[in-house]
């Protein structure tokens, strides 16, 4: 739990993940026996660096955040997204922004109720909110260090509601880094002796596109990857299910359908489940799953990859949320499922 908090907190924006990707590796040393990093900054730890057959587990280390985009002259700050971030979230919100001199506070600033229209009450959008730093110039603006293409975070911090729901930004997906550092964890701890090279990799900027697991991909060129993200909890009000499905924090991992999902590997995840009484979900993804999956088993001329998602309420805001138990179920799943398989399956659908 003290190594969540940190890594949950530290702010590692898409493109600027260097510091995060430093603590996870720091946490993933003693548990692996060798490690790189690739250009970008995607860090992967390896259990059996010399084994032909390889296996990833995979999630993404990058959150959203805000580009500063426009200084006017009088000190206001306008803004571009980094990643999904929300617009509509964003006013009165406290931010971070990042300068080579250090982190500048500031707030999202709005009117206030007095003064608004009720009847035609400004919605947010990237055209109307701004920061303020507290600064009456452009000019005293740039003398903190801020300046166009500054990096933008919330200051939320990690807290826990009712003894069991993990709540913070970021939980998308750093608590898959977490996730996937406990697997690492516990196969040393266990003296789990696996037949195959194991790559815990946490790779960069899957919230612009899959970026850094299309490029580890290429690097590991992997024969089979478990990849573990975040997904919808519908329970909550406003949620549709009959758009989204229905899925609940509290009921286990999520075990997603789709044609980036090789079914051959799904087979194997249920499996493991069930003989090891793991609770799960399942899910239909359609066209593309959104998540490093498409990247894995779309890259390397094809690699047989399998979803297993943690469920989050309030996705892309300050508050995402998750259950502890399905944190837990995730981090069983994938360790129940890595025992089971062998070196040098051929998991081809036709042979």
């Amino acid at each position: 739990m003290r190594f969540m908090e940190r890594y949950l907190n530290n702010a590692s924006p898409t493109g600027f993940e260097s510091s995060g990707q430093k603590l996870w590796l720091d946490y993933l040393r003693p548990w692996v026996d060798s490690h790189f990093t690739d250009p970008y900054g995607t860090a992967v730890g390896v259990i059996n660096p010399s084994a032909k057959y390889k296996v990833v587990i995979e999630a993404h280390a990058d959150e959203i955040s805000w580009f500063v985009h426009y200084i006017t002259n009088d000190g206001f700050i306008y803004v571009r997204r980094n990643g999904g971030s929300d617009h509509m979230i964003a006013p009165s919100k406290r931010v971070n922004i990042h300068t080579d001199k250090g982190v500048v506070k500031a707030i999202f600033g709005w009117p206030a109720i007095h003064v608004r229209n009720g009847k035609n009450d400004p919605v947010p959008s990237l055209d109307n909110i701004f920061l303020d730093c507290g600064c009456s110039s452009k000019d005293e603006v740039e003398k903190l260090g801020v300046h166009v293409g500054c990096v933008v975070t919330y200051e939320d911090e990690f807290m826990v509601l009712n003894k069991r729901t993990l709540v913070g930004r970021a939980l998308d997906n750093r608590m898959g880094g977490f996730m996937i550092a406990e697997v690492a964890r516990l196969l040393k701890e266990k003296k789990v002796k696996l037949p195959f090279g194991l790559y815990i990799t946490n790779s960069v900027q899957e919230e612009v596109g899959l970026r850094g697991a299309e490029m580890i991909v290429e690097r590991i060129r992997p024969d089979l990857a478990l990849v573990t993200d975040v997904t919808h909890d519908t329970q909550s009000p406003m949620m549709n299910k009959v758009q989204s499905g229905d899925v609940a924090c509290g009921k286990g991992p999520v075990l997603s359908y789709g044609p980036a999902v090789h079914n051959n590997v799904l087979r194997k995840v249920i499996a493991a489940a069930e003989r090891e009484k793991i609770p799960f979900q399942r899910a239909a993804v359609s066209r593309a799953t959104g998540t490093d999956t498409d990247a894995f088993a779309y890259g390397a001329a094809g690699v047989p990859s399998a979803l297993i998602s943690l469920p989050l309420r309030y996705m892309h805001t300050t508050v995402e949320s998750v259950d502890k138990a399905d944190v837990e179920n995730v981090i069983r799943l994938i360790l129940a499922t890595l025992r089971t398989l062998k070196a040098g399956e051929d998991l081809r659908y036709i042979k």
